[in-house]
């Protein structure tokens, strides 16, 4: 780090995955000092104390580590963003939710921690990997109608980056009108959407549990879907296509890319 680093950031808590996967990216991995409990990616993060879950944090043991600044994304994170700011830390909650909000939040990032550079070359790699995606996706011939479900109970369908990783990925998201619903609230779906919209493909990623297939195509009425006719409901990782960061840009991408991919080649 140059000599202006003593003004920057020097010390983080990382309330989600986002932030340390970045900061591992960027070259700063030794500035994260707590980690959230569902902390994946990179394997290496995992072995750094973990201070929170996702809607619960140690106050306490955040606050012993004396943090220059604490991350945290959403307003779901409001109340564990009051206790720190009550307790005197320095908090910043982000609210990205777009592919080109979340590249704009990796140069903020980048720069908090004398990392512009790294920050700006890792954001050209993003892009570049955004433009390869989508000149693949253009040679496909069908776009298939997808249902991308973030939660079973209620029915939430697909936030507006994942929307947009499916359209670059050449599919068309049947709830794209509602993904742009900053509240988890703005995209709950019913069944009987579901059903009249009736997607090709069912893509589930239920945030921080399992997802059961077989109950999926119990539903009342899905026998009627196509994508339940045809067996093409897949599980995805919450990890990758949740995190409003890099991972569902570098892995995401290729992922929905390859079940696309082999929908077009069945249909020729």
């Amino acid at each position: 780090m140059n000599a202006l680093s003593k003004r920057n950031v020097n010390s983080l808590i990382c309330l989600t995955e986002e932030g340390v996967e970045t900061l591992f990216h960027l070259g700063r991995e030794k500035l994260i000092k707590g980690v959230s409990c569902f902390v994946e990616r990179p394997l290496e993060a995992k072995k750094l104390p973990i201070v929170t879950s996702f809607i619960k944090a140690d106050i306490k043991k955040i606050l012993s580590f004396k943090p220059d600044l604490v991350l945290g994304f959403s307003d779901i994170q409001k109340d564990i963003a009051r206790d720190l700011i009550e307790a005197g830390s320095n908090v910043l909650i982000s609210n990205q939710r777009s592919i080109d909000e979340i590249l704009d939040w990796i140069y903020r990032l980048s720069l908090l921690v004398d990392a512009k550079e790294e920050g700006i070359k890792f954001i050209t790699k993003l892009e570049d990997k955004i433009h390869e995606i989508k000149k693949i996706a253009k040679s496909f011939t069908y776009r298939p109608r997808v249902y991308f479900e973030e939660w079973d109970e209620p029915m939430i369908t697909a936030i507006k980056w994942v929307s947009e990783c499916l359209d670059l990925c050449g599919a068309e998201n049947i709830f794209e009108d509602l993904s742009n619903g900053a509240m988890a609230r703005d995209r709950f779906v019913k069944t009987e959407q579901v059903i009249k919209r009736d997607p090709e493909i069912i893509f589930l990623c239920w945030c921080g549990k399992k997802a059961d297939i077989n109950s999926v195509k119990k539903r009342k009425g899905w026998e009627e879907i196509s994508a339940v006719q045809n067996d093409q409901i897949f599980e995805l990782d919450p990890a990758i296509f949740l995190q409003p960061g890099p991972a569902p840009i570098l892995d995401g991408l290729n992922v929905i890319l390859s079940y696309i991919q082999a929908l077009n080649i069945d249909k020729n």
